[in-house]
């Protein structure tokens, strides 16, 4: 594997990180993941722009967009795969113990691992946790993770891909690295923004693509929804086949199906949409 590291290539074992990079000792960073095919990434324009809106809501200086593009193609061609997630990581860089940022500059991270197209659905679970829709980092995408590690092991414990959030008021948020969608009364529904999820890249094209609409729901429309589905990056659009104990039918619902079929044929009509 070949990475990308302020400003160079280096193989793995030579790509190192000062054990006081802010972004490992407080998780003062973001991160963009990409899907990458055959060399070619997915979505390249809007992932770079949510990584400077993250970096602007961290206090973190813009990253350099040329840079980071340059990164991107040098790993790319380093080392070609298949299918791959592409990862964009820019944090705090070398700072003190302690949550105060050092003068050093931030630090840049692109690598490339391979991945298999995930299955066509999956089961998932609700968990007891919620989203601060309130809090200083909703909808950043941070390198801050743990509560998301925590939940998808849970998920993955109980034979489930994803774990899904209501936030602070007890309407339906998000999953821990996906959106959720909803089908009620033959028509797809998602959480806004404001919900505290994540303004997910799919999610957008999803909306954009299938006309779904942005919707204040509670988190037990889970219960009733007569289709579920996610959308991620490696995702793509993905069914629900089960929600906790609930099975939603034998197969993929004819609404999720249909935006698949979309979400398919329009992302592979253009690479940068």
């Amino acid at each position: 594997m070949t990475i990308w590291l302020d400003g160079e290539l280096r193989d793995a074992d030579s790509a190192k990180v000062s054990v006081f990079d802010h972004g490992l000792t407080v998780g003062d960073g973001v991160f963009e993941t990409l899907k990458a095919v055959d060399g070619q990434v997915f979505a390249l324009t809007r992932h770079l722009d949510r990584l400077t809106r993250s970096a602007r809501g961290l206090g973190l200086p813009d990253p350099d967009l040329d840079e980071v593009r340059r990164a991107c193609r040098a790993v790319l061609q380093a080392s070609p795969v298949p299918l791959g997630r592409l990862r964009i990581t820019y944090t705090g860089g070398l700072s003190p113990l302690g949550s105060d940022r050092g003068e050093a500059g931030p630090t840049l991270v692109v690598a490339l691992g391979e991945t298999v197209r995930r299955p066509d659905s999956t089961a998932v679970i609700t968990v007891p946790w919620v989203r601060n829709e309130r809090s200083a980092v909703a909808g950043l995408k941070t390198t801050s993770y743990a509560e998301n590690v925590v939940a998808l092991a849970r998920a993955n414990r109980a034979g489930a891909s994803e774990a899904l959030f209501a936030n602070t008021v007890g309407q339906l948020c998000e999953g821990t690295g996906s959106n959720v969608f909803v089908v009620l009364d033959g028509e797809i529904h998602t959480p806004p923004v404001a919900s505290g999820c994540l303004a997910g890249i799919t999610r957008a094209l999803a909306v954009e693509w299938t006309g779904a609409k942005e919707t204040d729901l509670p988190f037990d429309v889970l219960e009733g929804a007569e289709e579920v589905f996610l959308t991620s990056t490696l995702r793509d659009v993905q069914a629900v086949h089960r929600v906790d104990g609930r099975e939603l039918g034998t197969g993929i619902g004819p609404v999720t199906a249909k935006a698949m079929r979309i979400f398919d044929e329009r992302a592979g009509a253009d690479l940068d949409p």
